[in-house]
């Protein structure tokens, strides 16, 4: 059964995990005593620093079972298991660093160099490590070995959108056996997966035991089953996990918040409400927005000259547009257009060849440097480096019954750039779209991909085809 091959490839990994860390600290103290990377002899003996691997080994393998190195990985993506083997060997590192520091006199004298390094080393070697053994594994289940057997409970989208994913990922090593449904004939196949009986069959299946895991997938009219089902795969001791059969209703990325044991289901993953992100989020804007306007101050010192002596009128541009929680503000740009009556601002798209468009105008909304006075936007708080674009009250309020989720955009604060606008979803182009790229980002945000993006605006979004 797999899970007696999962316990033995639980030891085997902690035993390599266990090599890995002590030939990191020995190729540390080579690195450090016996290369070029620092002269001097080491104060104490080689035995003396071999002494703390005692303590150490034992010491980083309980804290990659803590940070959860020794869960199963069959859909575990690299970067999470890299992430994963950092924060074990930082968390490891700063407790050997504290332990040095309230230690004996004598203990003052251990090389930070080599704490340094062995901390750096680790990580490498680690990462490596795991990524030969998830190539070994992978290999293996491609080719039809360590296999996990599964049983769906419920022949709906959830169960369907399941067997999708499996068959296009056989690294994961899972085998869909059948489906237990009482409402399709029994026979009806998706994908090579058969109906093979009704749930009732739960109970002659069971005391097998030859099953790895029962996934319940039933249909949402269904769910009155759940408990009877639950009762009878805990009672056989079998693996249960259940996939909820949402996908129609929530298009999003739930999250669980476990609230004193009441498991509560959050509709959107939004990592922007997280404190830590929020702020490391707006220092970055800060010291973006201040580094851009000394930056451009040049280019806009000439666009405003060039804008006052082409065209009558104001050199900034205010425009009321809607911002996180649907608040208002007034956004900042470059006039590029002939002035008008504020009614016809509010309404009116710019099209192809408008007549109201400056001939300054044009040139400074090809090369986005109209948008430039959004940094003092950015300074102010009202708008983020990156986000989704804010738009004018007027089309707010006629996109919201167009078009679904649109207003979830609002969650996050607006921006001078965005996913949707590195992609070429700019000015006169599909709305829809740019929703779908802005939800995106607004689910999957990092601190990487906010750089990913200031990187591709450098390359994608200064010059636009779209802009008229």
């Amino acid at each position: 059964m797999i899970r007696d091959r999962q316990n033995m490839f639980n030891h085997i990994q902690v035993l390599l995990d266990a090599v890995v860390t002590a030939l990191s600290y020995l190729l540390s103290y080579v690195l450090i005593f016996h290369t070029t990377i620092v002269k001097g002899s080491p104060a104490y003996s080689f035995e003396s620093y071999m002494t703390p691997l005692v303590a150490i080994l034992p010491a980083f393998l309980v804290l990659y079972s803590i940070f959860k190195l020794y869960e199963p990985r069959r859909v575990m993506g690299r970067r999470l298991e890299g992430f994963r083997i950092f924060q074990a060997t930082a968390t490891g590192i700063l407790l050997f660093t504290m332990v040095l520091y309230l230690g004996k006199d004598a203990l003052i004298q251990f090389s930070r160099s080599l704490v340094a390094a062995f901390g750096i080393v680790n990580v490498i070697l680690m990462f490596l490590e795991r990524m030969a053994v998830r190539w070994v594994l992978r290999s293996m289940r491609r080719r039809g070995l360590n296999q996990k057997h599964v049983l769906l409970v419920g022949y709906s989208q959830a169960a369907l959108g399941y067997i999708d994913r499996v068959r296009a990922n056989p690294e994961w090593g899972y085998q869909v056996r059948g489906i237990l449904d009482d409402n399709v004939e029994r026979g009806t196949e998706y994908k090579g997966v058969k109906v093979i009986g009704t749930i009732a069959n739960l109970d002659v299946i069971l005391p097998f035991n030859r099953l790895d895991e029962i996934a319940i997938t039933l249909g949402l009219a269904e769910y009155e089953k759940l408990g009877a089902i639950v009762a009878a795969c805990e009672k056989s001791g079998v693996h249960t996990k259940f996939i909820p059969d949402y996908g129609s209703i929530l298009p999003t990325r739930p999250y669980t918040e476990d609230l004193q044991g009441l498991p509560v289901v959050h509709i959107r993953n939004v990592p922007l409400n997280n404190g830590f992100n929020a702020f490391i989020k707006r220092t970055v804007d800060i010291v973006g927005s201040l580094f851009a306007i000394i930056l451009f101050s040049p280019v806009m010192l000439f666009a405003a000259i060039a804008i006052k002596l082409t065209s009558p009128g104001p050199v900034i541009f205010k425009q009321e547009r809607v911002g996180r929680h649907n608040r208002t503000f007034q956004m900042y740009k470059f006039r590029s257009m002939e002035v008008q009556p504020p009614e016809e601002e509010e309404k009116e798209w710019t099209t192809k060849n408008d007549p109201r468009v400056t001939p300054i105008g044009k040139f400074i909304r090809k090369t986005s440097i109209d948008e430039m006075p959004q940094f003092f936007n950015i300074l102010k708080g009202d708008m983020s480096l990156i986000g989704p674009r804010p738009e004018r009250p007027y089309f707010v309020e006629k996109f919201k019954e167009e078009i679904p989720r649109y207003m979830v955009k609002h969650q996050v604060r607006p921006g001078l750039t965005g996913w949707a606008q590195v992609n070429g979803y700019r000015g006169d182009t599909s709305i829809r779209k740019r929703i779908e790229l802005d939800l995106y980002y607004i689910e999957n945000w990092t601190f990487g991909f906010d750089m990913k993006i200031l990187f591709l605006t450098v390359f994608r979004g200064f010059v636009n085809k779209n802009a008229y």
